[in-house]
């Protein structure tokens, strides 16, 4: 991978903020399927756990606006982790017409093994910056996206 200081790269291409993140952005995301493939996840998984973890049981409608995830692929990743156990569908007992998404304790290990592998993901990626730099670019990257969210 090319760095920013790299002078086959266009200094007008390493002096923008947007190109260095579309670059940052890709390898990340070549770390983070990585990390993924070893746990035997995938990023809907991920969220969808994490989502549960989080809000506790959920229809599979709020679980895919709280995630991003259209409802297709929400139904499909969520048979994935039925299938291995890691969450249960139940009928709503105020609509049976829905399911309730739970998460089972072999989600809840099988998160915590997704979040270690991500936590050696961001020690690699941000292997050059300090802790307290780490946090003043997570603070940076939340302002953008807010920004970009409300535009």
């Amino acid at each position: 991978m090319e760095t920013a200081a790299d002078h086959r790269v266009p200094a007008r291409l390493r002096a923008a903020p947007s190109w260095l993140l579309t670059q940052t952005a890709t390898h990340a995301g070549r770390l983070v399927q990585e990390a993924f493939a070893a746990a035997g996840a995938r990023r809907y998984h991920y969220a969808l756990l994490a989502a549960l973890a989080e809000f506790g049981a959920a229809s599979q409608a709020v679980l895919g606006r709280r995630c991003g995830i259209d409802r297709s692929d929400v139904v499909a990743a969520l048979n994935e982790l039925a299938e291995r156990g890691e969450v249960v569908r139940s009928p709503d007992p105020t609509d049976r017409r829905r399911n309730v998404i739970t998460i089972t304790p072999e989600g809840q290990r099988q998160l915590r093994r997704i979040d270690e592998r991500l936590a050696a993901v961001q020690d690699t990626l941000l292997a050059p910056l300090a802790e307290d730099e780490r946090q003043q670019l997570t603070g940076l990257l939340t302002r953008v996206l807010e920004h970009a969210r409300r535009s």
